[in-house]
């Protein structure tokens, strides 16, 4: 299923593919979730155990509280709803080819964007903990010869992360692709298992690694 938006702006034509429409779209529903989980939790029995959606949302939290703890440390603790908007979103978009949307993600825009944002994060804390002159003199360690080759390791960092997440989402998406137009009719006979694992097993998994090497991006600059 696609949704594309043509439209005209000051006499140009203007293209929205629909991986930039899902963008939107996986940002309308976590805002609906966020709001509906606002409310349930103000709403809520404090003297009845968490049940249902409640204890759905708690167990996501719990989750990703660990994961940040184990990995941050509780001194980083404060990072945990900046990783934890990270998980939710790239979770939901990974696992939208399940509901015959395109994924997000497999948009190199949209990775690339995500990326950026975790490398500007790491930058901005870079010169927070260490100070204007400490922030350019990290570059320059354990040796002022190797300064060329850390910038330039700095700067691979937001290119890697995007690209392995995208090329594993758009990898699933075309081999998805492939095997629908292959098999036709009888297509619902194999995909189902295909799903299972390009779209849950790899779409978690990205997930996973993408949050744990922005931990480790931003623990290596604040340390």
């Amino acid at each position: 299923m696609k949704i594309e938006i043509y439209m005209k702006l000051f006499g140009k034509e203007i293209f929205v593919p629909d991986t930039i429409v899902n963008t939107f779209i996986v940002g309308i529903l976590l805002t609906i979730f966020a709001i509906a989980a606002n409310i349930k939790f103000k709403n809520a029995d404090k003297t009845k155990g968490p049940e249902g959606f409640q204890n759905f949302v708690e167990v996501v939290v719990e989750l990703v509280s660990g994961l940040t703890r184990m990995i941050m440390g509780e001194e980083m603790f404060y990072f945990m709803p900046y990783i934890g908007t990270l998980v939710l979103y790239l979770l939901v978009a990974n696992l939208f080819g399940l509901l015959g949307f395109t994924p997000p993600t497999s948009d190199y825009s949209v990775t690339f964007t995500l990326a950026l944002m975790t490398f500007s994060l790491v930058e901005f804390y870079r010169a927070k903990t260490k100070g204007f002159v400490g922030f350019f003199k990290s570059f320059t360690e354990p040796l002022p010869l190797l300064t060329p080759l850390n910038v330039i390791d700095e700067f691979a960092n937001p290119i890697s992360l995007s690209f392995r997440l995208f090329g594993n989402v758009l990898s699933g998406v075309i081999i998805m692709s492939l095997v629908y137009n292959a098999l036709g009719y009888f297509a619902p006979i194999v995909t189902p298992f295909m799903h299972a694992y390009f779209d849950v097993f790899s779409g978690v998994l990205q997930t996973f690694i993408f949050a744990m090497l922005t931990m480790i991006f931003i623990t290596n600059v604040v340390d």
